[in-house]
């Protein structure tokens, strides 16, 4: 018949912030796309019994579970969407893999590189569709800096400046929430914020050489939590435990393509609430995007006339930025939630077409590479060679086929 369109059904693991954030991209993708399949929101699972049941009604899900284990055992779920905290991934995934569900996960891809390696091979193993949450690469202000780069507007790029700046835990008093427990975390402002930055920096510039660098954490010491959500937190009034992961991430790298990159990522930059910016400068000219004016992207061309040369900045919300078409008419800015639709229905299309997109766990994995090389950079104030943390075998293109 036609209009019948193949269902994904999908079973997200977490109800909070991103739970939030995924379940309104999946509200809003057949608004917007018209997509090949026609996904539904089967169930949500959480822990808390009267939290996701509550979360289940309020973003509209069909159902609700409280085990992750059963939520995977259904017969009628085909995407596994994994948004709980980072010590959690590894294992939901590779389960998810392993009884042929689709698998979502949110970054970092997981705590350690070889977990990653093991997320990777699980997914491979059982030929089921992959991606990775790197939500910026889909701003279209981003992926129309991707494709100038692409068709040499910039020519060879010499450049790339990130930095990630944050501010929301400079209070000494704030609580010790899961982001800043080493255990659930893996690492702090580094594997937040940095690996954001490391991500765009492969998806527009290339991939990495060697990198070195240095983390640090200002406040050694900060009280438990008795109750958090999201962002924030309450803290407990008479236990304090020890700070493991670091405040802030610097480092330096050069790629395989001869330029070099400036990295900062840290959440004490007073004023700053969601800086994820970068500038990246090439032989023809320079850009430059902030995810805090996320529709703008300011264009440098050397080859403007004289008296005329100097950055233009363009609101990426034309039909020719990539994305924006299927939004509002020109200058009708789009927001941060609208990055997570245009990863998903992303998704969906392959899904659909039975190819993983990217960025995916192999993304994932390479970018956990980098992570870790920073770390030990920091630990022994060396140069680290990038390739000597991967295997080279998970660099072989991606290819799926479903059954």
């Amino acid at each position: 018949m036609v209009g019948i369109r193949k269902e994904v059904r999908i079973g997200l693991v977490g109800y909070k912030f991103m739970g939030k954030a995924h379940s309104h991209a999946y509200q809003g993708l057949s608004t917007f796309f018209q997509l090949g399949v026609k996904p539904i929101k089967q169930a949500i699972c959480g822990r808390n019994e009267a939290g996701v049941r509550e979360a289940a009604e309020q973003y509209g899900w069909n159902s609700n579970e409280t085990d992750w284990r059963e939520l995977i055992a259904r017969d009628d779920i085909d995407l596994i969407d994994i948004v709980t905290p980072n010590n959690s991934h590894a294992e939901i995934a590779i389960a998810a893999a392993e009884a042929g569900k689709h698998v979502f996960c949110e970054k970092p891809l997981s705590l350690t590189l070889d977990e990653s390696k093991r997320m990777l091979e699980a997914v491979r193993k059982n030929k089921v569709v992959h991606m990775v949450n790197y939500n910026y690469r889909f701003a279209p202000a981003v992926q129309f800096a991707k494709k100038l780069i692409d068709e040499g507007k910039l020519g060879k790029i010499y450049h790339i400046r990130a930095n990630y700046l944050q501010d929301w835990i400079m209070d000494p008093n704030f609580p010790l929430v899961w982001r800043l427990e080493k255990s659930v975390c893996g690492s702090g402002s580094h594997g937040d914020l940095a690996a954001h930055l490391i991500d765009l920096a492969r998806f527009l510039v290339g991939e990495f050489e060697e990198v070195s660098g240095v983390l640090e954490t200002f406040i050694k010491e900060r009280p438990a939590v008795a109750d958090s959500s999201g962002l924030s937190g309450i803290a407990s009034t008479t236990e304090f435990k020890k700070v493991e992961v670091d405040d802030a991430s610097i480092f330096v790298a050069r790629f395989k393509n001869g330029a070099l990159g400036t990295f900062e990522a840290t959440r004490f930059a007073a004023g700053n609430k969601n800086a994820n910016k970068f500038e990246i400068n090439g032989e023809k000219g320079s850009i430059k995007w902030n995810a805090e004016n996320l529709n703008e992207l300011e264009v440098y061309l050397a080859s403007d006339e004289p008296g005329l040369q100097g950055f233009r900045k363009i609101n990426c919300t034309e039909e020719p930025h990539p994305f924006a078409g299927v939004y509002w008419p020109a200058g009708h800015i789009i927001g941060y939630e609208h990055t997570f639709i245009n990863l998903i229905a992303t998704l969906m299309n392959g899904i659909e077409k039975g190819e993983t997109p990217s960025p995916n766990f192999m993304d994932g994995y390479i970018t956990q590479a980098i992570m870790e090389a920073v770390e030990k950079s920091s630990k022994h104030r060396s140069w680290e060679q990038i390739d000597q943390y991967i295997k080279q075998e998970v660099l072989e293109k991606e290819k799926v086929t479903l059954v």
